[in-house]
């Protein structure tokens, strides 16, 4: 069966695939950190963790004793910041009108936390077309588990034929691995195309245009 179809419905992910929010949560991130006392973290080291639940990336750095109280400023702190330096990805808002124009159900499943990606779906007009957004502390699971997606999916009332992810790093991969679906990726997150291929993505692309030229030629029967 040739696995490039048109999708039956689309979960996206937010951060490194939709939008670019990474200089404002590398930012937060060490402002959380150095108020608790521990030395000022390497950015990159932060960048590449992102993807998992927040507790993925603060346990880095900060004691276990204090990954509660790390997180709880995190979550307060950066709606304060998140709109700084906020950037929209190239043809993000295209291909999320293409698949709507095309009947395609879409979802946004995230490890933000659920209010603030909510947030951000209402601030950048994606809720017009995407009305389903989860995120962390929505739910009792996180990505990569299972019960998440399956979740989503039965918000969207859509079975696993022949949905996809379409995200930006090997958490997102290791989503679709789980709930058995494809996950098409961006190399606009953290991770190369090579990174993204080789942990296990159906397609790997530069840019969301890239990946929106795929699915178009798929439409034509190409």
């Amino acid at each position: 069966m040739n696995e490039l179809v048109l999708p039956k419905a689309v979960l996206w992910d937010l951060d490194g695939t939709l939008i670019d929010q990474t200089a404002s949560i590398i930012d937060c991130y060490t402002e959380v950190i150095c108020s608790l006392g521990y030395t000022r973290p390497d950015p990159n080291q932060i960048r590449r963790s992102l993807g998992g639940p927040m507790v993925s990336t603060m346990k880095l750095f900060v004691e276990a004793d204090q990954l509660e109280h790390s997180c709880k400023i995190f979550r307060k702190r950066f709606p304060e910041m998140m709109l700084n330096d906020l950037i929209v990805l190239p043809g993000a808002e295209s291909l999320i009108k293409w698949f709507a124009k095309h009947d395609i159900p879409q979802a946004i499943l995230t490890n933000k936390h659920g209010e603030t990606a909510r947030k951000l779906n209402a601030h950048l007009g994606f809720s017009k077309n995407i009305s389903l957004c989860i995120g962390n502390n929505d739910t009792a699971w996180s990505k990569p588990q299972p019960e998440l997606t399956h979740y989503v999916l039965q918000q969207l009332k859509c079975t696993t034929d022949a949905v996809i992810i379409i995200g930006d790093s090997p958490t997102d991969i290791e989503t679709a691995k789980l709930a058995g679906i494809l996950c098409h990726c961006v190399s606009t997150g953290a991770h190369s195309i090579d990174e993204l291929l080789c942990a296990g993505a159906i397609t790997a692309h530069h840019s969301l245009k890239q990946l929106a030229s795929m699915f178009e030629s798929i439409s034509l029967g190409n």
